[in-house]
C-alpha cells in the first residue's frame, strides 16, 4: 500500500483483521518516520517512510502481487511513475483515488500492467465496507477477480464500468459522511429539545445503529420499513411531511451532482 491516509488506513485496518486470509506482511509506505513507527514491532505490517528513504515506495512494492495506491489524487501519477520499474511481473495496480482515470495511470506504467480503480468507504475499517471496482483497459477478468477477492475481505463489492466510479464515490464513498452529518444534526436538535449531550447522543446513535441493523436483517425495502413506522395521521407522519416538504429528493440529487462534478474537476487538475 502506497500511502495509508484516511481511506488507505481504513482498508489497511480491515485487512489486518486476524480473520482476513491474505498473505502477510503487508508492506506500506508513509510520508513521515513518526507514521512508520506506528507499525514498529508489528508482525503483519512492514512500513517504509518516504521522508527518510527515497527508495521507500519501490522497496514496498517488490514482491507484491497487488499494489494499492492510497495517496491523494494529485499524487497518483507521481507515485505510479515512482514504482513503475520495481513492479513484479503480473502485479496489479489498484487506485482508490477519485477523479484519476485508469488510462492516465496506465500511461506512466510499463505496457500491459493491469490497473483497476476501486472506490471503497471507511466502514472497511470494521469489515462492513462497500467497494465499487472498475477495470482499466489492461485488466482482464483474472485481475478483476483478484481485486474483488481482496476487497471482499473488508465488505461487499460491486463491479461497475469506469464511467460509473464517480457515481459510486458520490453514493457510497462519501455516503458515511452524509450519515454522520445526519447524526450531528439530529443530536443537536435533540439537545435543543432539552436532552443533555449524553442523552441525545445515546438516542441518536442507537436509533441509527438499530435502524440499520433492522434494514439488513429484515430484508424489506426502506420504503416499507418507513411505512411500518409511519402510522396514518400519527406523529411520525407529521414529521415526514415536514422533511419531504423540504425537497429531500432534489437535495440529494444536487448533493450527488456536486460530488460527481468535483471528481470530474479533479480529472482535469
Amino acid at each position: 500500500m502506497i500511502g495509508v491516509g484516511s481511506m488507505g488506513g481504513a482498508i489497511l485496518a480491515g485487512l489486518r483483521d486476524p480473520g482476513v486470509g491474505i498473505e502477510r506482511p503487508i508492506a506500506v509506505t508513509t510520508r513521515s518516520e513518526d507514521s512508520a513507527r506506528r507499525f514498529a514491532g508489528a508482525d503483519d505490517v512492514v512500513a517504509f517512510a518516504t521522508e527518510s528513504d527515497p527508495e521507500a515506495n519501490r522497496n514496498a512494492v517488490r514482491g507484491a502481487g497487488v499494489v494499492i495506491l492510497g495517496v491523494k489524487p494529485w499524487m497518483i501519477h507521481d507515485a505510479a511513475a515512482d514504482i513503475a520499474e520495481a513492479l513484479e511481473p503480473g502485479a496489479i495496480v489498484v487506485s482508490v483515488a477519485a477523479g484519476v482515470t485508469s488510462a492516465s495511470i496506465e500511461a506512466v506504467l510499463p505496457d500491459g500492467v493491469p490497473v483497476v480503480r476501486a472506490m471503497p468507504n471507511t466502514p472497511s475499517h470494521i469489515g462492513r465496507g462497500v467497494t465499487g471496482i472498475a477495470p482499466g483497459a489492461s485488466a482482464d477478468a483474472a485481475a478483476l477477480a483478484t481485486v474483488r477477492g481482496l476487497f471482499e475481505t473488508v465488505g461487499a463489492v460491486l463491479e461497475v464500468r469506469e464511467d460509473q466510479i464517480n457515481d459510486v464515490a458520490a453514493v457510497s464513498g462519501s455516503g458515511p459522511a452524509y450519515l454522520f452529518l445526519y447524526a450531528e444534526e439530529m443530536t443537536a436538535a435533540a439537545i435543543r429539545r432539552g436532552f443533555d449531550e449524553d442523552q441525545a447522543r445515546l438516542l441518536v446513535q442507537q436509533t441509527i445503529v438499530g435502524a440499520a441493523e433492522l434494514m439488513v436483517r429484515s430484508g424489506e425495502e426502506p420504503e416499507q420499513l418507513r411505512r411500518n413506522v409511519t402510522s396514518p395521521k400519527g406523529t411520525t407522519e407529521r414529521a415526514i411531511e415536514v422533511l419531504q416538504g423540504a425537497g429531500w429528493g432534489d437535495l440529494f440529487d444536487r448533493a450527488l451532482a456536486a460530488n460527481v462534478l468535483r471528481s470530474e474537476e479533479l480529472e482535469g487538475e
